[in-house]
């Protein structure tokens, strides 16, 4: 494991050790999962954005034979 080391402002470094504490665990504990759940969100919305490119490029819809110019789509 690799150690982080991070400036708080004191107030809310309190804080938090308050409230881990109300909960049972550590500030240590608590920002270990939050990074935990961040670096898996990004990987999450990583693998969601190359499966909708996946399904994109095997979709067998199309525009069919209309030839859309820039001036049909932005009529005012």
């Amino acid at each position: 494991m690799a150690n982080l080391t991070i400036a708080v402002p004191v107030e809310i470094l309190k804080s938090a050790r308050r409230r881990a504490l109300e909960q049972g665990t550590s500030v240590n504990a608590v920002l270990r999962d939050y990074l935990s759940q961040f670096a898996g969100a990004q990987s999450a919305q990583a693998n969601a954005a190359r499966r909708v490119l996946d399904l994109s490029r095997s979709a067998r819809s199309g525009r069919g034979k209309t030839k859309w110019t820039r001036d049909d789509l932005h009529q005012r």
